[in-house]
This record gives C-alpha cells, sequence and structure tokens, in this order.
C-alpha cells in the first residue's frame, strides 16, 4: 500500500534531517581514525624551497603521510603549480620567505584553501616536517567537523521551529467560530503531521532509526 499524499512533507522532512543527523562526522564503534583525513589522502602538499636534497625529503613524507608531494624551486615555480591545481597544504621554506617577503605572501595568496606552513628546511629534518603537516591537517579536519555540525544543529533548530509554528497556528485555526467542515479536517491532518514530525524530531536518534525502520 503506497504512502498516503498528505504523508509525503513529514517524510521528506523528516529523511533529510535524518540524513542531516547521521552524517555528521563523530566516532563510530569498531573504526579506527587513519593517521591523515580520509579527503585529504586524494591531494598533494607543496614545499617550496631551494634547499638542495629537498626531493628527497619530499619522497620521505609522501611516504610517510601516503600523499603525493610536489616541489617548486621558487616563486615562479609555485605559482605555476598553484594555477595548475590545489594542494592540501603549502610548505614554504622560511629562509626563502625572508628573503623574498613579496614572494612568500604572493604564494600565501594563491594558495586558496591550502594549510599554509611556513619551515626552516635548514634546521628542520623531514620528522619535523611531517609532524607539522599531519598536525595541521588534523586541526583542519576539527575545524570542517565543528563547522558541519554548527550547520547542522543550525538546520535541526530552524526546522523544529517550523514545524512548532505549523502546529501552532493549525490549533489555532481549529479552535475559530465556524469554520468549515471541509477546512477543519484539512487542518486537522496538519496539525496531527505537524504534531507527529514534533514527536519524531524530540526522540533520541536511535529511537528516530526504529521508528523510520
Amino acid at each position: 500500500m503506497g504512502t498516503p499524499c498528505c504523508a509525503q512533507p513529514e517524510l521528506e522532512l523528516f529523511r533529510m534531517l535524518e540524513d542531516i543527523r547521521m552524517n555528521q562526522p563523530g566516532p563510530r564503534t569498531g573504526t579506527v581514525a587513519s593517521k591523515v583525513p580520509t579527503k585529504e589522502l586524494r591531494m598533494s602538499i607543496l614545499i617550496v624551497t631551494g634547499v638542495e636534497g629537498a626531493g628527497n625529503c619530499a619522497a620521505v613524507v609522501g611516504a610517510q603521510l601516503g600523499m603525493e608531494v610536489e616541489v617548486a624551486e621558487g616563486r615562479k615555480a609555485a605559482l605555476v603549480a598553484l594555477r595548475r591545481r590545489e594542494f592540501a597544504a603549502v610548505v614554504v621554506d622560511e629562509t626563502m620567505a625572508e628573503c623574498d617577503p613579496s614572494g612568500a605572501e604572493a604564494i600565501w595568496e594563491r594558495a586558496g584553501l591550502a594549510i599554509p606552513l611556513q619551515i626552516n628546511f635548514a634546521l628542520s629534518g623531514a620528522a619535523r616536517l611531517i609532524r607539522e603537516i599531519r598536525a595541521g591537517l588534523h586541526r583542519r579536519q576539527r575545524e570542517q567537523t565543528l563547522a558541519r555540525r554548527a550547520a547542522a544543529s543550525a538546520i535541526e533548530s530552524e526546522v523544529k521551529t517550523t514545524v512548532a509554528g505549523l502546529l501552532l497556528h493549525s490549533q489555532l485555526a481549529l479552535s475559530g467560530i465556524n469554520v468549515p467542515s471541509a477546512i477543519a479536517d484539512k487542518l486537522r491532518v496538519v496539525a496531527d503531521l505537524a504534531g507527529n514530525l514534533r514527536q519524531q524530531l524530540n526522540a533520541p536518534l536511535p529511537a528516530r532509526g526504529d521508528t523510520a525502520a
């Protein structure tokens, strides 16, 4: 038996909210977090330095993080790379940034959403570079997680407010004098739908899943 037409708005709104709640990032039982955010694994790192042996360092970093690492020897090469693709992180040699501050500024301006890092390659080894990049990636992941949760919470709050208003107005309309029976029947349907949806929205998430099943 098909779903009544009057129940479609409730089901669609409920499914939309469930998708938002169920897709919020958070710990899952039986899973282990990877060292680097999954989405970032499909992206690359750009290292901007003229230090000899930067290619070997990039190879070590790439192997440890499971990401492709590209090396640019100067500002021009870095800007070409940034125009060609997006990067998860852009690491600029501190010595180069100090010698060419305008060049470093140009790189940061064109880095887009990449995590900006500035490291002294003459004093730092691959191990520190890996730690800095990994920390930056996890910091970005936490920021994105908080932003998604805040957005989901705001949407849920707005939906709850809308449903409460719909329920209130339909009940007020039903309490009026001389309401035609045909209109009263429709108002009761609306009030019932709004009331049921409000109960679903206020129920704990596992209970909602059982009801939806």
